[in-house]
């Protein structure tokens, strides 16, 4: 299946900016498709969901349909969407409603690769049951997590491990299905951070073994929203604090106050576009079998490019590389010699190339590798992305290097 990715970039007004946009994993551009499916939408005559009106009849047709097109990304359960204000809100969620079946001497494992969305919910809801922490780091000079680091903090009373499908600065790809393995032999539950991972690698929830995966749509072409997925049977065994009057049914006892149709709309013509990407021989009524194949030739096209990247950034002696896992997302990591990350960015802004610098919120792992709080600048590849974009950067932090 072939990737066109001049005709893919011409669904996206922004790109018409000139800009090279290296800030993905920060949020993707939004193509035109989910911006109409938002503008119409929030003017088509909606209201809360029901029965007996065409608003409500709209309104949940819309939450349906989004709920299927997630499951359709996702290989989850329909039944098991739980849409959220953020990832991090879906963590913070989940942490309160588990925590409440802890107590000391009960363990929960967090790892220093992750976004601090998906440890300090975890370091919190576990300090307030009185339960213990346990981290585990990563090899400092690879960026690699290994499943025996995993193993060895487990215990018959671990509880729960947290951790990334993808790191959001390194972009290194754990072994999930093989710690969901070790993980599930203790008996304990497995919450995977996916917002990195699902808007660059096909994604089957079950396949990963994952209990709850959660996931940004803003990430890959949506609105900003997050959601969390789980078998409806987990759901059911959780007891959230909610409004009275509010729905006990799974999914929507999770989903607090009404919610953002016109963001979920956006989010089924998001993940419509995603099924679309790659045009092929594909039925159009099996959106899944689509996204399968439009995610892996949108891995084999992002490879293409990140390793045309990775070739420049490596030709360049001033320029360090953090991390070198094996297996990764379109995502790098990097210092120049003699330069700020600040001084790059602002470099590369005036160049019209965005490619910020921090520590993204992978605090801990800014940390682990001795970057401190500062962190580095960050490159990551989107499906739009294409080799003048990639040529452009390079040309901009050579003359930095100099």
């Amino acid at each position: 299946m072939s990737f066109d990715v001049d005709r893919v970039r011409a669904d996206f007004p922004a790109l018409q900016q000139g800009v090279a946009f290296f800030d993905g994993p920060g949020g993707t551009q939004v193509p035109r498709q989910v911006a109409e499916a938002v503008a119409t939408t929030m003017t088509s005559g909606i209201s809360n969901r029901g029965s007996v009106t065409a608003a409500q009849r709209r309104a949940d047709a819309v939450t349906l349909g989004a709920r299927a097109a997630v499951a359709d990304l996702l290989g989850c359960d329909p039944g098991g969407v739980v849409f959220t204000r953020s990832a991090t809100q879906a963590t913070y969620d989940v942490s309160r409603a588990l925590a409440k079946e802890w107590g000391p001497g009960d363990e929960v494992v967090v790892t220093r690769l992750d976004h601090d969305s998906n440890i300090r919910p975890w370091v919190q809801a576990a300090e307030r049951a009185g339960a213990t922490v346990r981290w585990v780091g990563f090899d400092q000079r690879t960026g690699e997590l290994g499943v025996e680091e995993i193993r060895a903090a487990l215990s018959e009373r671990t509880r729960l491990v947290a951790v990334t499908a993808a790191s959001n600065v390194l972009g290194t790809r754990p072994d999930v299905t093989a710690l969901a393995e070790a993980v599930h032999e203790f008996g304990a539950l497995l919450y995977v951070d996916g917002v990195h991972l699902a808007p660059h690698a096909p994604v089957d929830v079950a396949e990963l073994g994952a209990d709850f995966f959660a996931c940004s749509p803003y990430k890959f072409f949506g609105p900003h929203h997050g959601l969390v997925v789980a078998a409806p049977g987990l759901w059911e065994r959780l007891r959230p604090d909610k409004l009275v009057p509010s729905s006990d049914a799974v999914p929507e006892r999770f989903e607090l106050g009404t919610l953002p149709y016109e963001l979920l709309a956006g989010t089924t013509a998001a993940i419509d576009f995603m099924a679309g990407l790659a045009p092929g021989d594909t039925p159009e009524g099996d959106r899944r079998a689509r996204l399968l194949a439009s995610m892996g030739a949108v891995e084999e096209h992002e490879g293409r490019v990140f390793e045309r990247l990775l070739d420049g950034l490596r030709g360049i002696d001033a320029i360090t590389l953090h991390g070198d896992p094996t297996r990764r997302t379109p995502t790098v990591f990097f210092s120049v010699a003699g330069r700020s990350g600040h001084e790059v960015q602002t470099h590369l802004a005036a160049l019209g190339v965005n490619a910020p610098a921090s520590h993204f919120y992978a605090i801990e792992a800014s940390r682990w590798l001795g970057l401190g709080d500062d962190g580095a600048v960050r490159a990551g590849l989107a499906p739009y992305t294409n080799d003048d974009d990639v040529d452009r950067l390079l040309t901009g932090v050579a003359e930095l290097a100099r």
